[in-house]
Formats: structure tokens, sequence, C-alpha cells
């Protein structure tokens, strides 16, 4: 969908997935941005390690406003250490109260070896119902195909790589230049 004439362009892009399998968490995102319907880059770096712990995040949403909070769930962590939900929830209020915070457009995708949360401007901080959650404008595709290679041989971060690169096939707005951090993680 293209933005009317009348307004200035808007930023699309991005695909994050997150996927639980043996003993291993993985967080993949791609690394196109797009300005209407110009690609300006193909290789950002959406997916990182959070904190001093084990902590991985991606984001999907304005580049500023992600590393803004980046930031702030540092700081959280910092404060509430090897609590990845409780430092979650403690943002999640500040994001919906905080008058500069909630001005904020991003999504992140948040997990560490125990848990995986998906957080929102609106307050919201979810977990899944099962071993894999997507976001941003291909998160839907690569979910789906996640959800459907979960029955697979194949390990958490191999699905991950098929799921992103079957996205990329469908979504305008992702690409298959990839960055991917992986964790183990205890068995749930």
């Amino acid at each position: 969908m293209s933005a009317p004439s009348s307004s200035p362009e808007v930023w699309h892009g991005t695909t994050i997935l997150t996927v639980r399998k043996g003993g291993k968490v993985v967080v993949a995102g791609d690394g196109q941005v797009s300005l209407g319907q110009t690609i300006i880059k193909g290789t950002a770096r959406k997916v990182r390690r959070v904190g001093t712990g084990p902590v991985i995040a991606g984001f999907a949403g304005s580049t500023a406003d992600a590393f803004t909070l980046f930031d702030a769930l540092e700081t959280k962590l910092e404060r509430f250490p090897d609590q990845l939900k409780r430092a979650c929830v403690e943002l999640a209020k500040d994001w919906r109260t905080d008058r500069y915070l909630r001005r904020l457009e991003a999504m992140m995708i948040v997990a560490d070896p125990n848990e995986s949360l998906v957080l929102t401007g609106t307050g919201d901080v979810l977990e899944p119902d099962d071993a894999v959650m997507g976001i941003g404008s291909g998160g839907m595709y690569a979910l789906a195909a996640a959800k459907a290679l979960l029955d697979s041989d194949l390990d958490a971060e191999a699905i991950a790589r098929k799921a992103m690169a079957i996205a990329a096939q469908i979504c305008v707005y992702t690409n298959d230049s990839l960055t991917v951090e992986t964790l183990d993680a205890t068995a749930r």
C-alpha cells in the first residue's frame, strides 16, 4: 500500500522471527529498510544482544525509536537482572504511561534462555502459545512458515533461516540479508 500523495512517504519493512527448539532459541531479522517503494538500505541490523546477560532483542518499526527502547530495556535489565519478564513489564508500563515513550513507534521481540516475549507500545507483553513468534511486515509469513517447519528434523536456526527466506519471497518489505542470534535455552 502506498502513502497518499499529500503525505510524506512511509517507512516500511522488517521481519523479525523467534524460534525455540531443541534447547536453542533463535532470533532472526532481515536487513531491508524501505521508504515508500524504494529500498533505502538492504543490510540493516535489527537484531542484537541486549544488556550484559543472555538476552536477544529484535525490532520492527522506527530505528531511532527502537534504539531508545533497547536503551530503556537495558536499564530495566540492570534493575531486574535475570528477570526478563519483570523487566519487560516495567518497560511496557513506562512505554504506555511516559509522554515521550508512548510516541515511540516500534515493536520488539525479546528472548532469553527461558522465555520469548513480544512488547508493543500499547502495553502488551505477550508470550507465544508455542515456540515461535513473528513481527513486522513479513512477520506473519515467517511465523506461518516456522510453524509448518517445527515438526521437521530442522533445528531452530535452520527453521528460522528457512522461514525468513520464505517471508522474503512473499513480502516486498523483507529481504534475505539476515542477522541471526542464538542462545542455549532450557527445555520447556
